[in-house]
């Protein structure tokens, strides 16, 4: 495995984060940041859409203001992603959370129907470790991205488990 994949951790989660689970996932997602970092992790990726990643995102922001050679890098699915948003304060952070991103690539210029797909295989391509927020339900994109980052020999930390974990202790 190369240095850079090594260092690199990629995030994917759900869209919706329910309520219950959000200040909990806010404490657990900066602790398991810090703990990356502590292992060597530089680079952390996330893929732009709204809920987790855009948490994921924020919380990499304000780590990177404590740990300066950590790294946001945003790998977006192309560059007309936000076109069909209709919350403007979405649109607002995302274009916020750009300004800080270190470096942004685009798996596609203009939106297609596998854009998403193509974005999620990139991101875990490139890492090592995968974070994910992700409630163990069969289908839809976050479980498709922790099945393939399974299969490619990733080391994933599911969120959603750990937080399950501490409700039942």
């Amino acid at each position: 495995m190369d240095d850079k994949k090594n260092k690199t951790c990629f995030f994917t989660g759900h869209r919706v984060i329910p309520k219950k689970d959000s200040s909990n996932l806010l404490v657990t997602l900066d602790e398991k940041i810090r703990e990356l970092i502590a292992d060597g992790c530089e680079n952390f990726v996330c893929g732009g859409a709204v809920g987790f990643d855009t948490l994921a995102a924020c919380r990499v922001i304000v780590a990177k203001k404590y740990f300066t050679h950590v790294k946001l890098i945003l790998l977006l699915p192309c560059r007309d992603q936000t076109a069909r948003w209709k919350n403007g304060y979405d649109i607002a952070l995302y274009q916020r959370i750009k300004g800080y991103a270190d470096e942004i690539v685009y798996a596609c210029e203009t939106y297609t129907s596998g854009c998403m797909h193509l974005r999620n295989r990139m991101m875990a391509d490139m890492s090592r470790y995968c974070v994910a927020y992700y409630n163990n339900s069969g289908s839809g994109g976050t479980a498709y991205t922790v099945r393939y980052a399974r299969e490619t020999g990733k080391t994933v930390i599911n969120l959603h488990d750990i937080l399950k974990m501490n409700d039942e202790a």
